[in-house]
């Protein structure tokens, strides 16, 4: 277990900068426009804890393998810590380092109460059984339980790249078993089925959340005007890379508000048509044939990431990190940058993408969506009750009352659909929606502020990192440890 990890800096063996130290020349970018101590800059920077764990997986054919985990808690100004657990051949420490910083702003972004966390095993999910994987995943849940990374008030985890409801049932099951009579210990997680302890709405949460944030930042007359478009989402031409949770919603949304689908990649390739791709019938496609390419109508394009060069007004990465980068960055054509994964612009490739006029809606904001609705889950797990069961049918019935009088004062009659669909009261996931949007726009709205009082300095990214650096001081300063 190490302490303070500050990877700022660091190059790896092919010459290239790592994920953390991008996020650190970020995070100092932005720490110059403010007057914080330096000091305090460096521990707001700084990874407060992280922790490796090997051990032993008993494979189906009887071998035995050593699994690689990591646990990053980045920031402990607010607790619990929260972030996902993602399953990958990639996993590394400074690739759990980078993430848990990122959610340590973002969080901060969205004024959700947390620490940022992150976790991830060094493994290739595709490639065990699910018995495999459950049992890998109760080991690390309880390695994890030894070290006091993970409990409701502590450190909550969340799905990742690689892990989903399914992971998260069997840690909150772990948990539970092992800390037998605690009240909140549901809490341990987020992210869980619905019968489990889960919320209605997480598994779009993500996706949504990027639409919504799209849709603010093109509601800017001003800001569109200056990229040549025209303000709301219909018309603009979209690609998405990457057709997982995350990707597939946001497309979802997207082109449900008239935004026309273009280009669509996966790990197996990409495609394009300038003309618009049905999102459903591509995905219906990828289950027939297990791969996205040579779906009718369109062109098949040589590589997944050529489609981040494919002409188009909002450009969408929904992959991983480090997708767009100095080498590519000059034939992006799209207008809009919108990070739906963590990272996916490297910092070289941003400051040349600013000085191209390119608008980056950033992922320390962008991709919130995803701890604002775990949050909502936590928050309904340690309340010990469901989103709307108090208030729905008091609404219902007092909407219904004040229908009745308009009918009354009016003559008119609504029909028994139309009564029924405005007389309905809020269920939780009306409530989650309603809570996510409201998060979302309100967080736009503060790091635009804050980037046009930098006007010139600062773009959207690093007004977000401002917007997360100065309420993560004002915790350290109320507690008089800086001045």
């Amino acid at each position: 277990m190490s302490g303070e990890t500050s990877m700022s800096g660091e190059i790896s063996m092919s010459g290239e900068i790592s994920f953390s130290a991008q996020v650190d020349r970020n995070f100092d970018k932005a720490a110059a426009l403010t007057d914080l101590d330096p000091l305090l800059m460096q521990q707001i920077k700084s990874c407060n804890c992280v922790y490796k764990v090997d051990f032993p997986l008993k494979r189906d054919d009887g071998s035995i393998q050593v699994i690689q985990a990591w646990r990053a808690e980045h920031s402990q100004h607010k607790l619990p810590t929260k972030g996902g657990i993602r399953y990958a051949p990639t996993v590394d420490e400074d690739e759990v380092v980078a993430l848990s910083a990122l959610m340590t702003y973002k969080c901060a972004v969205v004024d959700v109460p947390f620490g940022g966390a992150k976790g991830g095993i060094r493994i290739n999910p595709w490639s065990y059984s699910p018995d495999e994987l459950q049992r890998l995943t109760r080991r690390f849940t309880v390695e994890l339980m030894r070290k006091n990374f993970i409990g409701p008030g502590t450190d909550v985890p969340a799905p990742d790249f690689g892990t989903g409801a399914r992971e998260m049932s069997w840690i909150a099951d772990t948990y539970m078993t092992m800390s037998s009579g605690e009240l909140d210990a549901l809490a341990c997680v987020t992210g869980k089925p619905v019968a489990q302890g889960g919320i209605r709405g997480r598994t779009e949460a993500t996706g949504l959340g990027v639409f919504f944030g799209i849709a603010e930042a093109c509601s800017f007359e001003e800001d569109m005007t200056a990229l040549g478009l025209a303000t709301g989402i219909e018309g603009k031409r979209v690609v998405i890379q990457g057709l997982g949770n995350v990707g597939y919603h946001a497309a979802k949304f997207l082109t449900e508000a008239g935004a026309v689908l273009v280009g669509l990649a996966e790990y197996e390739g990409a495609i394009h048509n300038s003309q618009g791709l049905d999102l459903e019938a591509v995905m219906e496609h990828r289950r027939t044939t297990k791969s996205i390419l040579d779906f009718p109508g369109a062109k098949n394009l040589k590589r997944s990431v050529d489609v981040l060069e494919v002409d188009c007004d909002i450009l969408v990465p929904a992959a991983l990190e480090n997708q767009i980068t100095g080498e590519n960055s000059r034939r992006i054509k799209a207008k809009i940058i919108a990070e739906a994964a963590n990272g996916p612009v490297t910092s070289e490739a941003s400051e040349d993408l600013d000085e191209r006029g390119v608008f980056v809606i950033p992922d320390n904001y962008l991709n919130a969506g995803g701890v604002v609705v775990s949050y909502f889950e936590w928050l309904k797990n340690i309340s010990h009750v469901r989103f709307g069961r108090l208030g729905r049918r008091f609404e219902q019935q007092a909407y219904e009352r004040l229908l009745r009088s308009i009918e009354n004062a009016t003559d008119h009659s609504f029909t028994p659909k139309e009564f029924a669909d405005l007389a309905r009261g809020a269920d939780e996931a009306a409530l989650v929606r309603s809570g996510l949007e409201d998060t979302m726009v309100t967080a736009y709205h503060a790091i635009r502020e804050i980037r046009q009082r930098h006007q010139g300095k600062a773009d959207l990214r690093t007004a977000a990192f401002i917007c997360a650096i100065e309420k993560i001081a004002l915790c350290y300063q109320e507690l008089g440890i800086f001045p």
